[in-house]
């Protein structure tokens, strides 16, 4: 698993931890990007970041990319990524909807029709992938979500932050470096989002739709994905 920062690989073994308890879960750091950077996944800066997409498609293993992840796997395979004209997105993602590929596909099972995940980005994916499906989408990002299973790549990636907790959005703020800096107003009801209906109101979600089994449960069909994998490996 490829993570930037403490909070970014802290998130994903919080959420890892409860969706497979017995999971050997090992973090690396090889890059130095994500969130809160100026430049973008198809920079010179972010060849590193390519490199280690690059071989995680050629292991011909299920991938998953979240926000900058799922801007990485579109620039490897051949998409396109921008900063959103509609400028950050920071809280969570609002009103989220499934397009009618994403209804059936197996990365959103028991997930509605319409939700709202934590998110912090400027960039977005602004052209799929050939053979690349949109799964999801908002007013502020057409891509939210896709899939791209062609030959022996299979990955699934959200522009949201599944792994993450309002409190680990709040983090990012706080950086006085970082291109989010300018949305500190938000520290606040990030931080109590989790416990406050009305604070959690306020971003545009619920302390139920915060709660880890329904943040994460993209993540849970990724694994259930992952493991089908192995089994089919298995049997050949």
């Amino acid at each position: 698993m490829v993570a930037r920062g403490r909070r970014g690989a802290e998130g994903f073994e919080q959420a890892f931890q409860h969706l497979a308890p017995d999971a050997d879960v090992r973090v690396v750091n090889p890059y130095a990007g994500g969130s809160g950077v100026s430049w973008s996944t198809d920079a010179r800066e972010a060849a590193c970041q390519r490199a280690a997409m690059e071989l995680a498609f050629d292991a011909r293993l299920p991938s998953w990319g979240s926000c900058n992840g799922m801007q990485l796997a579109a620039v490897v395979l051949g998409g396109q990524v921008a900063a959103s004209p509609n400028g950050l997105e920071v809280g969570v993602a609002r009103e989220t909807r499934l397009t009618p590929a994403g209804q059936s596909h197996p990365q959103f099972k028991s997930r509605t029709a319409v939700f709202a995940v934590p998110c912090i980005h400027r960039d977005e994916v602004s052209r799929l992938p050939t053979g690349a499906i949109k799964l999801a989408e908002n007013n502020h990002s057409e891509h939210q979500a896709f899939s791209y299973d062609q030959g022996d790549v299979s990955f699934w990636g959200a522009q949201y932050h599944p792994e993450l907790r309002t409190t680990h959005v709040a983090y990012y703020l706080e950086d006085g470096d970082s291109i989010f800096a300018g949305k500190s107003a938000l520290i606040a009801d990030l931080n109590n989002a989790e416990t406050d209906a009305q604070a959690a109101a306020r971003l545009g979600t619920s302390p139920d739709a915060l709660t880890v089994s329904y943040r994460t449960i993209e993540l849970a069909n990724w694994l259930a994905h992952v493991k089908q994998h192995a089994d089919r490996t298995r049997q050949q």
